[in-house]
Order: structure tokens, then C-alpha cells, then sequence
């Protein structure tokens, strides 16, 4: 089992990057917001998964310990492999999940990539006394007005309706999740987010 590795980033890919380890090029599999961290040159270390299977050994990675607790939390779910795992954690942030889990939004979690009506039930089911609470507390996470909809409902039909347009999702999640905070709708939260995309093309 290899427990992280660090070296440094050769290539970054949509869903993945190589890590350079003494001259030995490791493939990790990793969401969006450790992908976002990383850059080609830079060193790095990345919490690691290996994966094995009868046709493969895949490798997942984590920039931080918290994305990799909440992944093996995930895998540990009945219907929820590493894929669909790293699907969610790149769907928004680990305190989106984490609130969404906590307030029940099965809307929301069905909106996340490979994650129907029961298995959104049995994340809840059997993680909410497991995630922990979101950071600065439930109250922090939806300051401003935010309905019981659940941002994470929110930010992933925003992330819908922005891909649907042609961005890609790592393009504009992190936009999107920037101007999160501020937003009570899907309608406010598009506005903002397509506004700061054009500003920065």
C-alpha cells in the first residue's frame, strides 16, 4: 500500500497528472480541487489510494488528508466506487458535500456524477455521523439567505447549465464556487459566475 508520494508534477491532464518520483512517473487519479493545486515543475505530495482490480491498479490522490478521508469514506458506501467517489469530490467542495450530507439534500447529491436517488440515501444514511461538521459550522456554510436547497444543489446545476454552454467543468468550478457565497439562486449564481468569465477572456 503506498501510503503518499512526493516528487515532482511532469504533466496534468483533465482527471489526472504525472508525479515524478526519483525518476519513476506515477499516474494518480485526483478531483478537480487537488488538480487545481498542482503545477507542472512545482514539487508536490499527494495523499494516495491504490486501487486493485483484475484488469488494473489504479492510483487515486489527495492533495489533502481531509479529501482523502472523505474519499475512502465514499468508497466505503455500497454503490460507490473510486470513480463515482472522485466524481462527487470534484462536484464542489468537501464542505458543500459535507453540508449536503448533514441537511439531507438528496436533490443535490443526485446531481452529482454517477449518484441516483438511492444512493444518495445510503451516503446519507451512513455518513452523517461520519463526515464531520463543515467548516466554521452549518450556520458559516449558508450565510447570506441560502436556502435548505443545499449549496451544493445550487452550485451543481450551475455547473450543469455552464457545461451545457461548452466550458468545462474545471474551468469554471472554481469560478463558480468563488462567487457561491454570495448567491441564493441557480439564476444568481450563473449571472455572477458567466460575468467573471468574460472578464477574464
Amino acid at each position: 500500500m503506498i501510503g503518499y508520494l512526493k516528487g515532482v508534477i511532469s504533466h496534468l491532464f483533465v482527471n489526472s497528472c504525472f508525479i515524478d518520483v526519483h525518476g519513476v512517473g506515477y499516474r494518480a487519479y485526483a478531483p478537480a480541487s487537488t488538480l487545481d493545486t498542482l503545477c507542472v515543475g512545482q514539487e508536490a505530495m499527494l495523499y494516495t489510494y491504490m486501487s486493485v482490480r483484475e484488469d488494473a491498479i489504479v492510483l487515486y490522490g489527495f492533495a489533502t488528508q481531509d479529501e482523502y478521508d472523505l474519499f475512502m469514506l465514499l468508497i466505503g458506501v455500497n454503490g460507490v466506487g473510486p470513480k463515482v467517489a472522485l466524481g462527487i469530490l470534484s462536484a464542489g467542495t468537501a464542505d458543500s458535500f459535507r453540508l449536503a450530507v448533514h441537511q439531507k439534500d438528496i436533490k443535490g447529491l443526485t446531481k452529482m456524477p454517477g449518484i441516483g436517488k438511492k444512493t444518495a440515501e445510503r451516503i446519507v444514511l451512513e455518513l452523517q455521523d461520519k463526515i464531520g461538521p463543515v467548516a466554521g459550522g452549518e450556520a458559516a456554510a449558508v450565510e447570506g439567505g441560502s436556502s435548505s436547497a443545499g449549496l451544493s444543489g445550487i452550485l451543481a446545476e450551475t455547473l450543469a447549465a455552464l457545461t451545457s454552454l461548452g466550458y468545462s467543468e474545471q474551468e469554471v468550478l472554481p469560478v463558480a464556487e468563488s462567487h457561491l457565497a454570495g448567491c441564493t439562486t441557480v439564476e444568481h449564481l450563473l449571472k455572477e459566475t458567466l460575468k467573471a468569465l468574460g472578464s477574464g477572456r
